[in-house]
Order: C-alpha cells, then sequence, then structure tokens
C-alpha cells in the first residue's frame, strides 16, 4: 500500500513517527506538503500535481494540516478523497472540528459535558451579558482562531473580563467566554482515540502560575487511566465530528469530564512519550483495515456488476 503524510516539515516528530509505523508495517510511504500541491478540476475528474508532477496510486493519506491553512489544507484532502484515495481524517471532519464555535455547538446537542460557553456579537454592553451568563468571575476569554492556547485569557475580576471582551470587540475579533472550572487546578486530560477506540490518555499539568496546560507552554504529562466516564466522553466528542483520529481534550470537574476541545491533527510527541504506547501504529492499524474493508466492498460491487451483466 502507498501512504501519504500530508505534513508541511519532514522533521516534525509526528511527521517521523507516521512515517516510521507506516515502513514498519510493510508499506511505502510519502510525505507531501499539502501547500504544494495543485489541484486540477476538470471533466476527466480530479487530480493532483505537485512539484510538477501527477500523483498517482496513493491508496490513503494521513492528513496533519495545520489551524493556519485549513482551508487550502482541507481542499487538498477532499480531492485526494474524490481521487479514491482513504483519508484516515476526512477533510469535512477537519473543518468542522477547525470552527470552535460549531464544534462546541454539535457536542452541546450531543448532551456531552462542557464548561458553560457563551458568544454575542460587537454589541455594545454585551461583555456585562456574557459575564453573567457564564455565572461571573473568574472566568475563560478565547479567540475562536486561537491555538495551542495562544488567545486565551483567565480574567479574574468583573472589570478585568470587562476590559479584555471590550479590547477584543474594538479588534473585531471573535470570541467566546467560558466559565472557569476551579477544581481542574490548571490540569486537563487528553484522550487518544483511533476508529472507536481511546489509545492512550495523559493528563497535562500547567507550569507552576499557568491556567494553560499546554505541553510547549511548561506544561507537563503523565500517563493517567481514565474513568468510564471520561472515556465515553473522548468517544462521544469524536463520533459526534465525524473524527476517526482524534485527540480529546477535558477537564476534571465536580460533575464529570468536561470537554475542552477536540483536535484532528493531535501531535504525537506528547502522547507517546507519556504512554509508551505506539500511537502512530494504531493509526497504520486502522488505515489497512479501512482500506481493506473498502476493497472488499469495491471486489463485490464489481462481481455483482458481472453477474447483471451476464
Amino acid at each position: 500500500m502507498k501512504i501519504a503524510i500530508l505534513s508541511r516539515n519532514q522533521h516534525l516528530y509526528s511527521t517521523r513517527r507516521l512515517q516510521e509505523a507506516i515502513r514498519a508495517a510493510g508499506h511505502e510511504s510519502m510525505i507531501i506538503d499539502h501547500l504544494l500541491c495543485d489541484l486540477i478540476i476538470e471533466q476527466e475528474g480530479p487530480s493532483i500535481i505537485y512539484k510538477g508532477e501527477k500523483l498517482e496510486g496513493i491508496d490513503a493519506i494521513i492528513p496533519r494540516i495545520g489551524a493556519s491553512v485549513t482551508f487550502y489544507g482541507t481542499a487538498v484532502v477532499r480531492q485526494f478523497e474524490l481521487m479514491g484515495a482513504f483519508a484516515a481524517v476526512q477533510s469535512q471532519a477537519i473543518v468542522r472540528s477547525r470552527d470552535k464555535l460549531r464544534s462546541l455547538q454539535i457536542l452541546s446537542r450531543e448532551g456531552l459535558g462542557m464548561p458553560k460557553t457563551a458568544f454575542t456579537n460587537f454589541s455594545k454592553g454585551g461583555e456585562k451579558t456574557l459575564i453573567e451568563q457564564v455565572g461571573g468571575t473568574p472566568l475563560i476569554i478565547k479567540l475562536l482562531e486561537g491555538t495551542q492556547g495562544l488567545g486565551v485569557v483567565l480574567a479574574e475580576t468583573k472589570k478585568a473580563a470587562q476590559s479584555v471582551i471590550e479590547a477584543f470587540h474594538g479588534l473585531k475579533a471573535r470570541i467566546i467566554v467560558q466559565e472557569f472550572i476551579k477544581e481542574a487546578k490548571g490540569a486537563d486530560i487528553r484522550a487518544f482515540v483511533v476508529n472507536g477506540k481511546v489509545v492512550g490518555a495523559m493528563k497535562r499539568q500547567g507550569a507552576e502560575g499557568e491556567f494553560r496546560s499546554n505541553l510547549h507552554r511548561g506544561g507537563k504529562a503523565t500517563v493517567i487511566r481514565l474513568s468510564k466516564q471520561e472515556r465515553l466522553a473522548a468517544l462521544g466528542a469524536a463520533k459526534a465530528l465525524g473524527l476517526d483520529i482524534a485527540g480529546v481534550d477535558m477537564l476534571q470537574s465536580d460533575r464529570g469530564p468536561l470537554i475542552l476541545e477536540v483536535n484532528s491533527s493531535p501531535g504525537l510527541e506528547g502522547i507517546e512519550k507519556a504512554t509508551g504506547i505506539d500511537i502512530a501504529g494504531e493509526i497504520v492499524k486502522y488505515i489497512e483495515a479501512s482500506v481493506q474493508k473498502t476493497d472488499r466492498k469495491k471486489r463485490i460491487k464489481h462481481e455483482q456488476a458481472d453477474k447483471d451483466r451476464h
């Protein structure tokens, strides 16, 4: 099988580990910078030109699409899908998960636990309503376009919250306001889901004085055994957003697990080093099983078509 990793940097830990796992399983691997792909759309069907050559014979792709290039990256994933390649993460699921507001709306509809969240238009005086809707301060203010802990502010007083919200609104920046979960104590859980199973989980503890637990901001990761409720929450969140590979971030609270975010391109370094689990290998196993299943369906369809002709 020929499996392509869509990644802009072949030296990243996640990219290297996926390539190693593909080769270890006996498959051919290649790394494609999705921003260097030209998409050809014509009557003969969709195709992709990469560095001057037409891409052919790719059985599956593993999208590693950065948030800043979601539009073009998902267009490339969609083109591969239309060409018949299996996508480990589907283009529409990436789009759905990257829209923080939309994904929270979907999770809310499914009845999954989450911090109470409020969103409003740039209305004058709207900041007071937002603060009240989430139960007052302290509270969290997040940029809808923020990633990796950037654009996330903890406002401990009403006055501070009003000032930050007014500032963001003055810049016409879209934000959400969320209740602050004090009992989480600056920690969260990352559950890694592959094909309807939690294949690994870690607890990330923020650095001293830091309410964000992101590892690249000084957080520490340790292996954790999820409760049944936490496991079901992670699986439910991934399923709700249509993601077969996902990193589900949750807070531990007095009322059970609360989902913060569902990541469609979760990094492998933190989870593999914390748990010692071959997550990249689990992803390749999922692709193998999915492609085999697709091939069987195609074969059955062709056999039936032959019978119908005769």
